[in-house]
């Protein structure tokens, strides 16, 4: 059998697939503790509307944009201001849950280093919560925001002083872009297509939401980027897994490496699995692929 027909040995550093009931009680119970975290949070009223004029004012020495730039730009008709307030009420956990779940499928390797980077910029962004009660912008009548959600609706939010659903008060940083520019940056590192930097698009969108619906301000996007950040540089993205070289090939390290190899056919039915579900990821058409996924 010569070098182009005999089979490749198999990778002996590809990840292993965490068990997924694991991996399913893990991600719950982060998430409760997270939830009981935001409670402990809540009760601050005076202190949380005292930081809300803090950071109003603080954006305006820094000459961030006005966070009615973003606002106006959504209050050109109704449908776009409700459409902008389900985004915000209905992507962020779905997309985030999506994200995860390919990744556990498929790349099980940058499953646990997004699911780990998450984790640290969650727990982080609690701390800040329970340090820094912040009211969101629709609560400060000296921002002359619309609190779009309770006046177009749908609404995720009742009454501050009757929802113990949620702690309103948490709005430093936004786990909303927090997760969605992870989301991104995860689907970029994960995947080969060249059209992967589009994902760039759903943090875009989501920061226009969060501040156009006065959920957020400017700097709760861009404390959630530091945070990202700093979990980013501790916690390193694993390399792609690259296909042992064939047998045959010369010994002087000039054999193609197996990305480029890819090509050749001998991984093809691998290859093809994996573009399927890369396009049907980002919502291209081919090979029959489905498209969709998704603070």
């Amino acid at each position: 059998m010569n070098a182009r027909t005999e089979p490749e040995e198999a990778e002996p550093d590809t990840p292993a697939r965490p068990p997924i009931v694991r991996e399913l009680l893990l991600v719950a119970g982060l998430f409760l503790v997270y939830k009981v975290g935001r409670q402990l949070a809540a009760g601050h009223t005076a202190e949380a509307f005292r930081n809300a004029h803090r950071v109003w004012d603080a954006e305006r020495r820094l000459r961030l944009p006005h966070e009615d730039a973003a606002q106006s730009l959504l209050l050109h008709g109704d449908g776009l201001v409700q459409a902008a307030n389900t985004y915000y009420a209905a992507v962020h956990f779905p997309a985030t849950a999506a994200f995860l779940v390919w990744l556990h499928l498929r790349r099980p390797g940058h499953y646990v280093w997004a699911r780990r980077v998450l984790a640290a910029v969650t727990a982080a962004a609690l701390a800040v919560h329970l340090a820094f009660p912040l009211a969101p912008p629709r609560m400060l009548t000296a921002t002359g925001l619309v609190d779009t959600a309770r006046v177009y609706g749908p609404s995720v939010y009742g009454p501050p002083r009757t929802d113990t659903l949620s702690n309103q008060f948490a709005a430093m940083p936004s786990l909303h872009f927090g997760w969605a520019l992870m989301v991104a940056v995860g689907l970029i590192a994960a995947t080969r297509s060249r059209r992967r930097w589009l994902w760039l698009l759903h943090p875009l969108v989501t920061l226009l939401v969060i501040v156009g619906t006065a959920n957020h301000y400017w700097l709760d996007a861009l404390v959630a980027s530091a945070l990202l950040g700093v979990a980013l540089a501790v916690i390193r993205a694993p390399r792609r897994a690259v296909t042992t070289a064939r047998r045959g090939a010369p010994a002087d390290g000039s054999a193609e490496p197996a990305d480029t190899a890819d090509t050749a056919g001998s991984t093809g039915s691998a290859d093809t699995a994996d573009t399927a579900g890369e396009k049907a990821l980002a919502g291209v058409p081919g090979d029959k692929a489905l498209a969709g996924a998704g603070r």
